[in-house]
């Protein structure tokens, strides 16, 4: 079975990199992830590039 790609963000609450795996298969997406840190709910965002490639962002639920 294929591993899912990961990317490293910055939690927008307590700072902390962490590592969270994006299923490329499902395209662009939006979705809730707790900080494996603080616990905090962040935003993710997963837009694929031209070449399919997952970028991946994050926000806290507090960030216009």
């Amino acid at each position: 079975m294929p591993q899912l790609p990961s990317a490293d963000i910055e939690c927008p609450y307590c700072g902390e990199v962490i590592t969270v795996f994006v299923d490329d298969s499902a395209g662009e997406q939006d979705y809730i992830e707790d900080c494996q840190v603080c616990c905090k709910p962040i935003q993710i965002r997963v837009r694929l590039d031209e070449d399919g490639m997952p970028e991946v962002q994050a926000r806290g639920q507090d960030d216009a």
